[in-house]
């Protein structure tokens, strides 16, 4: 399986994003599962990375140019694809991916993950989209996505396809009983 993580360039100011960051990533590598990700170096972006290849598994980060003239670029990642803008490396991850994870971030890890959610539900995505919510960090989303059922934006079937988890057990569950939504 080839598995999207979506993750902030941060660490976080909890050392429990860290732990649960790299216990994602011995997950990945220790199931033969491949890593495809944002590309970077930094924070649990680089957590991640680095924990997949301890492991023995595969990594391919997607990055745009603007962010690798940066130096942000992963330098011992098994591929590095350099795109031109953050629309590319979104379509290219999602493309690539079966399975759509976010682990805590920012902005940018909420932003992508969303499109992920919300191209499953117009049919462009059949891959599970999981939030790792460590620490009940997306719990205000869990809440906000209540919200839209409860105000008729957002039906109830489709916010069923969206996953949290706690932990990587509960992970793999909503891996193994994932239908994607009905278009």
């Amino acid at each position: 399986m080839i598995i999207a993580v979506y993750c902030g360039a941060s660490a976080g100011d909890d050392p429990i994003y860290t732990e649960n960051t790299r216990a994602l990533g011995t997950w990945i590598a220790t199931n033969n599962h491949q890593l495809i990700y944002g590309g970077g170096k930094a924070g649990l972006m680089g957590v991640l990375a680095d924990t997949v290849l301890e492991n023995g598994g595969k990594v391919v980060g997607v990055i745009p140019s603007f962010l690798q003239a940066r130096e942000l670029a992963h330098p011992d990642l098994d591929e590095l694809i350099v795109v031109d803008t953050m629309s590319q490396r979104k379509n290219q991850m999602i493309a690539a991916a079966d399975v759509c994870i976010a682990l805590p971030g920012g902005p940018g890890t909420l932003e992508e993950i969303s499109e992920a959610i919300s191209w499953a539900r117009v049919g462009q995505n059949d891959s599970p989209c999981i939030f790792y919510d460590t620490n009940e960090y997306y719990l205000p989303l869990q809440h906000f996505f209540d919200q839209m059922v409860a105000t008729s934006f957002l039906s109830a079937e489709d916010r069923s396809k969206i996953g949290f988890a706690h932990s990587i057990e509960e992970i793999e569950q909503l891996i193994t009983n994932y239908t994607p939504p009905k278009v």
